[in-house]
């Protein structure tokens, strides 16, 4: 496939290369690396309580050793259902050192999603905290389950569940080497990251050692020089592959210190910045959101003290980018916008350091080694001219290897080496990507194609708005309409007139909302992205549709 990549002259200028040799490497590898080459330096510093490599090395060995006894070996399958936490850490790389496979698992599922993905996946074991315990009792019987682990973020109870084993008791105390495993970086899968089942059930993209080392790799590359990865704090949820890759894999490879956060809080947030003052820090609009406007931390005015600011999961706004920026200005500080999916460990797009050049809007340019094409919808195999919206299909060694189980799907998504997105995007001419909207979001009311995202960034120039979300609802004429979920900043007050008037003086006719509704707040994942189905689904509960 023949497709520009003017992008190429932007590592020119900048003095990086775009190609990029990417060593073979296991995640045990990469930790054990850093244990001997790094042993004293701190991995993991956790509500004031800090771990070294050496520690955190000892922690692994111990709880793979006993995995072992309990029957893990190669391929088999845990579900690790934790939040960010020296025990997610050590659980994970206790996995993977035996050949295991890592099935990322939402601590707030509920036992229906819990049951589903244990029985999806084929998890023997689950590694969880006391607290979720009933809910996986509930449902154990319906399930492969053969062993569950519990632990907590506090001390160890007065009882603990007889048909359980205690984590914390595992790496307490001397335990026989775990055996040797030997792992294909490029053929094994180290993690099943389940995507947000927007487009159906749930499925789970199948992450090889070689496709996270890989993103690792990429992302130093990228952003050339470690500095920026001394301190990473980690706000995003480990079982999210965002904070799993940008936080605690980095700083693991790196031999550098992660900071986990177990729960957003932002005036905990700020704190961590005034005292440990991180290095990098990624987060998601909505946390920006509400570190900018919350009452505790609208004022803060140390966020200098970050050298890199990264967003993903969802387009920042534009009124949020520039509030940050100019909360910036003149530290020596950055934020930049990028661009990702589970399916690529994340990372596949990113503004870059080293082109100073501001791109309002723009997710940046492909990482290294990776390459991006926007192709028509129809066919998907028409490579569109510069500057036309289209699917944003994109290609690198931090690509899955499939879908679990999915034959279907796998071939749907992966075509010739490319993975087709979902996402509708546009290149200009210097080779910088811009989303314009999910393809499945596009609202098509009485002929006319609408993107959300347009609509959202002109609302959110209102300055009574905090939050906002726009779908399509069904319409009898139309087909589709524009609906627009509003939450006021606090103290503020907006009639659904005053709203429409807004948008009628900046968008075309056929793109202002045509119906308001004002919340205390929108539904969200627990990494903070909106979910815009939960509100079209209600939608269609309210016409008996589903």
């Amino acid at each position: 496939m023949d497709f520009p990549k003017p992008y190429l002259k932007i590592y020119e200028a900048g003095g990086v290369n775009w190609e990029i040799k990417i060593e073979a490497k296991s995640l045990p590898e990469a930790l054990d690396n850093s244990v001997k080459n790094y042993p004293n330096n701190v991995a993991i510093i956790f509500y004031g309580k800090k771990i070294t490599y050496a520690e955190l090395g000892q922690r692994v060995k111990r709880v793979a050793s006993a995995l072992h006894d309990m029957g893990l070996r190669k391929g088999d399958r845990v579900s690790l259902m934790l939040p960010n936490s020296p025990d997610f850490v050590t659980s994970y790389y206790a996995i993977l050192t035996l050949g295991g496979i890592v099935v990322n698992t939402n601590p707030m599922y509920v036992e229906r999603e819990i049951e589903h993905q244990v029985n999806d996946s084929g998890s023997k074991m689950i590694i969880a905290l006391a607290d979720h315990y009933p809910k996986i009792r509930s449902i154990i019987g319906d399930t492969c389950l053969e062993k569950v682990i519990l632990t907590s973020l506090g001390g160890k109870p007065d009882t603990v569940p007889k048909d359980t084993a205690w984590l914390p008791d595992l790496y307490a105390v001397e335990r026989p080497e775990p055996p040797k495993v030997e792992i294909d970086p490029v053929e094994d899968v180290a993690l099943f990251q389940y995507t947000g089942g927007t487009t159906g059930a749930p499925k789970a993209a199948m992450l090889t050692h070689y496709n996270l080392y890989a993103n690792i790799s990429q992302s130093d590359h990228f952003f050339s020089g470690g500095s920026w990865k001394e301190r990473i704090i980690g706000l995003l949820p480990f079982f999210h592959v965002a904070g799993m890759t940008s936080c605690m894999n980095i700083c693991i490879a790196a031999g550098t210190t992660m900071i986990p956060v177990a729960k957003f809080v932002p005036a905990e947030v700020v704190k961590i910045i005034s005292e440990y003052e991180p290095t990098f820090f990624n987060a998601v609009p909505t946390m920006y959101t509400a570190l900018l406007n919350s009452p505790e931390t609208k004022d803060f005015n140390e966020y200098g003290k970050v050298k890199l600011y990264k967003n993903g999961a969802a387009p920042i706004p534009d009124e949020i980018m520039a509030i940050m920026r100019s909360k910036l200005e003149g530290t020596g500080s950055i934020i930049n916008d990028g661009y990702g999916l589970s399916e690529a460990s994340p990372t596949v797009i990113s503004c870059p350091p080293f082109d100073l050049k501001y791109r309002k809007g723009s997710i940046g340019i492909p990482y290294p080694g990776t390459h991006a094409a926007v192709v028509d919808v129809e066919t998907g195999t028409k490579v569109l001219p510069i500057g036309e919206v289209g699917e944003l299909i994109v290609k690198g060694p931090q690509v899955m290897k499939g879908y679990w189980n999915r034959p279907d799907d796998t071939a749907n998504a992966l075509r010739n080496g490319w993975l087709y997105t979902g996402d509708m995007a546009r290149m200009d001419e210097d080779g910088y990507f811009y989303i314009v909207d999910r393809k499945k979001d596009v609202i098509i009311a009485g002929g006319y194609n609408i993107y959300p995202r347009e609509v959202e960034e002109v609302l959110y120039q209102n300055q009574k708005i905090l939050e906002v979300v726009v779908a399509g609802v069904p319409h009898e004429y139309r087909g589709e309409t524009v609906k627009a979920y509003i939450v006021l900043k606090d103290g503020q007050s907006a009639t659904e007139e005053e709203i429409i008037a807004f948008c009628k003086e900046r968008l075309a006719p056929y793109k202002v909302p045509k119906l308001i509704e004002f919340r205390k707040e929108l539904p969200k994942s627990t990494v903070g992205k909106m979910l815009k189905r939960k509100l079209v689904e209600e939608e269609h509960q309210k016409l008996g549709k589903i």
